[in-house]
């Protein structure tokens, strides 16, 4: 499913998959909590991301692990901000000097790797993603879905940004407390739709929106598993999809991996992922990530 990013009416970019950098300033995020606490060590590391190929940079200031608790705007907003400044600073001639010679080949690739950073920021709160959003910052990607501080709709509709709604059932403290679903291929589907009905008609073209499962938010193995045996179910919704499982917990209780174990499975789930539509990828590895839907567009549709 490709769909060119567009941002206040504006084409933004078209590549044939969109790899998303994680850059947690949290001290207790699941993978890396505490890695990047400091602003110097969250620059350093959003600056190798992105040099590495990531095209999008995913800031995030609170944790939303399973149990995680939760910390106030304030402290949130301390986190990134900085950070924030510092990734928008980046530019496009860093970015070709720093590459080098060193390239995937583009003729049979069609990447743009002379481009700064779209900015994303990993919050469910109004008041962020307001000053996240008057620091120039292009995508919101809310783990809500807009249901914890109904303020964010009016910001989202307003500012019009690229906004990722995610699937969560549940908060973080709790989700992983015997989930429960229907059939949740069918439920997740009608979330979407009833959500993405609300916010067109809030004011969000539709064309900005960008849907994600949210693999492990108030999901077992198996609704993990079955959403991803279904992917192309949700074609007919039109809109792209964002994959999150990065180093996630699926692959610990399906493979008994522990969580430094799981690099591989993730890159093999990424490009049956891609191959099945899924252009998006939040990821904490970006280059091996880049490598292999890389290696996976070459093959399925290359002309080399």
């Amino acid at each position: 499913m490709q769909y060119p990013l567009q941002f206040r009416g504006e084409a933004l970019m078209s590549a044939p998959f969109y790899v998303w950098g994680i850059v947690n300033t949290t001290p207790d995020s699941f993978y890396d909590g505490g890695c990047y606490e400091k602003t110097d060590h969250a620059t350093a590391h959003a600056r190798l991301l992105w040099e590495q190929g990531a095209c999008i940079l995913d800031i995030g200031g609170a944790s939303s692990r399973p149990g995680a608790e939760d910390v106030d705007s304030l402290e949130e907003w301390r986190r990134i901000a900085p950070v924030i400044s510092a990734v928008k600073g980046f530019s496009a001639e860093e970015y070709v000097s720093c590459r080098g010679a060193d390239m995937i080949r583009t003729d049979i690739v069609p990447l743009d790797f002379g481009r700064k950073p779209l900015v994303s920021v990993d919050t469910w709160r109004a008041s962020v993603a307001e000053k996240a959003l008057e620091k120039g910052v292009e995508i919101i990607n809310d783990i809500s879905a807009f249901s914890w501080e109904k303020e964010l709709l009016d910001v989202v509709a307003d500012y019009k940004p690229l906004y990722v709604l995610m699937h969560c059932k549940g908060r973080p403290q709790t989700m992983q407390e015997t989930p429960c679903y229907g059939d949740v291929v069918k439920d997740v589907y009608a979330f979407f739709e009833e959500k993405m009905n609300i916010l067109v008609q809030k004011g969000l073209p539709e064309e900005n929106i960008i849907l994600d499962f949210g693999i492990g938010f108030g999901k077992t193995l198996e609704h993990n598993l079955d959403l991803l045996r279904h992917i192309q179910v949700f074609e007919a919704l039109k809109r792209p999809l964002l994959l999150g499982l990065s180093q996630k917990s699926l692959f610990g209780h399906l493979l008994g991996l522990k969580k430094n174990e799981r690099s591989v499975s993730t890159q093999v789930c990424t490009a049956l992922a891609m191959r099945q539509g899924i252009s998006h990828h939040r990821v904490h590895e970006v280059k091996e990530t880049v490598e292999t839907l890389a290696l996976t567009y070459a093959l399925q549709n290359g002309n080399a």
